[in-house]
């Protein structure tokens, strides 16, 4: 099997096992070429309360027409972390291009958690995340995200299977063609829901959750089924290894010191 091209756009954060961190070892693991272009470099992760952030825009505009005359392209690219509107539209119109090649677009858009939106992260990020919905192949946003994105109300009991398979509907309608969404309580259940637009399918994906925070689960959870689809595997299959793998990865390291700084992926790699 031959292995895919992967751009990854996310920050970097320079201490901290988060966004492009997390997810370019996990890629590579698997063997996909993988590449970046940073959104911001971040000192640390965001869950210590103090940080620093570049924002990279001007960066960025300055690359896409190097790459282009370098002729550079990917079968993927994954987004995380858009800084602003502007660099939102950079991103964007890029990702529009690419698709138009036959580039797999894959969208995270990272706001927030449980209700909120993550410190640092403006509500003018929401029109930049719906923007980069519009020109998803597959985006994964989490429950409070998937809220944000639909101008839907936040249930901390969660929902109904209908209301869950309508708020996939509701995510579609901005652009993207297969949806999941993480981190949502269905029934009363911890699950993971989504809509592939191939076989024209809804599915959830239950799982038991460890009581422990980790920033940078949902970049791994993002390669780990980024990983998978690159080798062709299908959504649902490649949904519940990407579930597997965190969970194994949470639990491995469930009593760790300092969680703030992420999970130390590279020494676990080979269970994923």
């Amino acid at each position: 099997m031959s292995k895919k091209q992967i751009l990854l756009i996310n920050d970097i954060a320079g201490y901290g096992k988060v966004a492009t961190a997390a997810m370019l070892p996990i890629l590579s693991y698997f063997g996909h070429p993988t590449y970046n272009l940073p959104t911001a470099l971040v000192s640390n992760t965001l869950d210590y309360g103090k940080f620093n952030i570049m924002d990279t825009t001007s960066y960025i505009r300055g690359v896409f027409p190097v790459w282009k005359e370098l002729g550079f392209t990917f079968d993927a690219i994954a987004t995380g972390f858009i800084v602003s509107e502007e660099q939102a539209a950079i991103v964007s119109r890029y990702c529009l291009e690419q698709a138009a090649t036959g580039t797999t677009i894959f969208v995270d858009p990272i706001m927030g958690d449980e209700g909120k939106l993550y410190n640092g992260v403006t509500p003018a990020a929401i029109k930049s995340m719906r923007e980069m919905l519009s020109v998803a192949h597959l985006c994964y946003p989490n429950y409070t995200e998937a809220c944000y994105l639909t101008d839907s109300t936040y249930n901390q009991q969660g929902v109904s299977r209908e209301e869950a398979y309508h708020l996939l509907d509701l995510l579609r309608q901005i652009g993207a063609k297969s949806v999941l969404i993480t981190s949502i309580p269905v029934d009363g259940k911890p699950s993971v829901v989504g809509y592939n637009h191939i076989t024209n399918e809804y599915f959830q994906r239950c799982y038991e959750e460890i009581p422990v925070h980790f920033p940078g689960t949902g970049d791994i959870f993002s390669a780990i089924l980024i990983g998978h689809l690159l080798n062709e595997e299908s959504l649902i299959d490649a949904t519940q290894k990407a579930m597997d793998g965190v969970y194994e990865l949470i639990f491995r390291n469930k009593d760790n010191e300092d969680k703030n700084r992420g999970i130390p992926l590279e020494q676990y790699l080979s269970i994923l």
